[in-house]
């Protein structure tokens, strides 16, 4: 029996949610979202809270039934809430900038790193050191957060790069004489 599968996901004031086959569409305030399920869970909406019950009892059945819930749970989060990544920039003249819809960094490279981030995914520079990164997809804004990260990886010897808020960096020791 799957723990999280079991528990039903709640639907707050102002979202509402429809299913139509194997596919639910959750609409709140911040937009809609869509996620279709496989054929070994079913869906349904009761009384402002969404059931997945598995359609049997394989392995494959059990698997997709707490995935299928947290996916459920997860659109219910985006539309009411949104997801948020924050990440920080360290190093001697390593910087951030929005210019426009484009994220502007200078990370120590011959050149500067331009950064359009893709539709539904909102990427701000509060500070020259901060990136926010914002969306009601958390799989968008996960992706959006590792792709900009990539550009400059937090090194472990003097802990420069692009690192997600309050990463703990393992530090080594240099070289010694």
């Amino acid at each position: 029996m799957s723990r999280i599968g079991k528990k039903p996901v709640e639907l707050p004031s102002g979202v509402s949610a429809s299913v139509s086959g194997q596919t639910i569409e959750v609409k709140g305030p911040k937009g809609a979202r869509t996620f279709t399920a496989t054929d070994d869970v079913t869906i349904s909406v009761e009384d402002n809270v969404v059931k997945i019950d598995p359609r049997g009892k394989s392995k494959r059945a059990r698997q997709q039934w707490g995935m299928s819930r947290t996916m459920v749970s997860n659109l219910v989060t985006g539309v009411t809430q949104g997801f948020k990544k924050e990440l920080e920039i360290q190093g001697v003249g390593y910087r951030a900038q929005m210019q426009g819809n484009t994220l502007k960094l200078n990370l120590g490279l011959s050149h500067d790193v331009d950064y359009t981030a893709p539709e539904g995914v909102t990427v701000t520079a509060p500070k020259q050191t901060e990136i926010v990164v914002e969306g009601i997809d958390e799989q968008k804004v996960g992706q959006v957060a590792a792709e900009i990260r990539a550009w400059r990886k937090p090194e472990p010897y003097k802990g420069k790069g692009i690192r997600y808020k309050g990463e703990y960096i393992f530090r080594k020791e240099g070289k010694k004489k």
